[in-house]
């Protein structure tokens, strides 16, 4: 079955808007792996507007003892130290994480709302993908479903593609969904082909995340947002088992 990994940044987020603590990072981590959670995963930004890098080396050394919970980071390779921000890199050196995702994101943008052009980036990321596998860490890499570029992750040596799913999202909720889930299938396939595992996320939700998973061979989706937003409503564990009988609905 498809793993769900919980993305805590929302959590980080509203904990950041008062100095006193709450909610906490760890307590909702640990709600979420006690509920079947298979990974946690965090985006580090350097302006810290959600998960700070103390949060990240906390997360890292409570997951030690949960063998079978993948740690997930996310972030731009070439984010540089500013301020108690140390850069992206130098996180995931510290930690080394199951699996780093690296996203094209900018300094200031409010969210992830595209891929790697790689015909662009690829020649410098190749240094970043070096270090990663060097520290043993897999590596998977934000695109969006353009087959090309799908081909050009393979070139760099990519573990894993992580699809932007944004574009399906939004298909899905006008009701225009074939069209656009075949071309995220097509990069599957090709992301597949060339020896690469094939991640999901970003505006998942229990709604369409069955649909989307129906694509053969879907390793692992990261749903921070809605899962979030659904559990101040039904409570964290609640809100993920009703994501993980979505994705079980989905086989």
């Amino acid at each position: 079955m498809t793993k769900l990994s919980v993305n805590v940044n929302k959590v980080a987020l509203l904990r950041n808007s008062r100095d006193i603590g709450i909610p906490s990072v760890i307590d909702a981590a640990k709600a979420c792996v006690a509920a079947g959670a298979d990974g946690i995963t965090v985006h580090p930004r350097p302006d810290q507007r959600h998960i700070r890098p103390g949060d990240a080396y906390e997360l890292a050394e409570m997951l030690v003892a949960e063998l079978s919970v993948e740690f997930n980071i996310e972030g731009n390779p070439f984010a540089e130290a500013a301020g108690s921000y140390p850069g992206f890199l130098a996180i995931v050196r510290k930690i080394k994480p199951d699996q780093c995702t690296l996203v094209p994101d900018d300094p200031g943008q409010l969210t992830s709302d595209h891929g790697w052009d790689l015909a662009k980036d690829g020649e410098r990321l190749k240094p970043a993908l070096a270090e990663l596998a060097d520290l043993g860490v897999r590596v998977s890499m934000f695109m969006d479903p353009d087959v090309e570029q799908i081909g050009r992750a393979g070139e760099l040596g990519a573990d894993r593609v992580e699809l932007y799913t944004e574009p399906y999202a939004r298909a899905f909720a006008a009701g225009n969904v074939d069209e656009v889930l075949g071309r995220f299938a097509a990069a599957a396939v090709r992301a597949q082909q060339l020896g690469m595992g094939v991640n999901a996320g970003h505006d998942l939700n229990l709604a369409n995340l069955g649909h989307f998973c129906t694509i053969p061979g879907i390793l692992e989706v990261s749903i921070g947002h809605a899962l979030v937003a659904d559990a101040l409503h039904m409570g964290f564990p609640a809100a993920v088992k009703a994501y993980l009988e979505a994705l079980s609905a989905s086989r």
